[in-house]
């Protein structure tokens, strides 16, 4: 996508020069002989500093069964560092989701841990807790 869209401006840039270049030289008929040469040397020039876009080329497709894949740089495939770099940052993920699951089962645990010590240390018996008239009871008392 961004390969068409490089040729399209392109492809723009052209005709833009083109026009202008013919509006331009469709007025030098009546200009002396001296100032047609510069503008003239000076177009020569202009066209010679032009930039010459680079063409890219692919140094070899791999068919992965159904689809195909472009690699860049050597045909031979990624070296050591190279895979290891691109498995390295994997590692690390998982290493990082195992860890916070591991805190987070830890937290819920001393959660847990904390309410049961509150239940089993009140003066009140857990039954209590459970029966209907004891928030009735709460709310009178205070």
């Amino acid at each position: 996508m961004t390969n068409s869209l490089i040729k399209r401006t392109d492809t723009l840039q052209d005709r833009f020069g083109l026009k202008t270049a013919a509006y331009l030289s469709s007025g030098t008929a009546s200009l002396p002989y001296d100032i047609s040469e510069r503008l003239r040397a000076a177009r020569v020039q202009a066209v010679s500093m032009r930039k010459i876009s680079k063409a890219e080329t692919v140094n070899s497709v791999v068919n992965t069964g159904g689809s195909a894949a472009l690699m860049w740089g050597s045909g031979e495939g990624l070296s050591w560092w190279a895979r290891i770099g691109t498995v390295l940052p994997l590692i690390a993920l998982i290493a990082g989701l195992l860890i916070i699951n591991s805190i987070q089962n830890d937290n819920r645990a001393q959660e847990v841990a904390e309410v049961d010590v509150a239940l089993l240390t009140d003066e009140l018996p857990p039954a209590a807790f459970a029966d209907p008239g004891f928030v009735q009871f709460l709310k009178a008392t205070r």
